[in-house]
């Protein structure tokens, strides 16, 4: 019996805005390595700081490479999440 989620029919070659929350604080310096996505930073309910970043990318080519430039800077991921396909 096939899925019958909405995330089915998510394109890997189709651009999409995303939200991801890691633990930590991302430098401005940065920010040339994440696609132009904002960066918001706030205190977590654990008292951990928390960054969150916000922004649309071309495709999840793309989402792949920002996670890999948050995993070399040793930032856990805490969420990803799709805000929106576009069509």
């Amino acid at each position: 019996m096939p899925p019958s989620s909405k995330y089915f029919d998510i394109k890997f070659d189709k651009p999409a805005t995303y939200r991801i929350t890691v633990q930590g604080q991302i430098h401005e310096h940065y920010s040339e390595c994440f696609g132009g996505m904002r960066f918001t930073t706030s205190p977590g309910t654990d008292h951990t700081t928390v960054t969150i970043l916000t922004g649309r990318l071309s495709d999840q080519a793309e989402l792949a490479g920002i996670l890999n430039s948050l995993y070399e800077l040793h930032l856990p991921i805490r969420t990803v999440t799709l805000i929106k396909e576009d069509e």
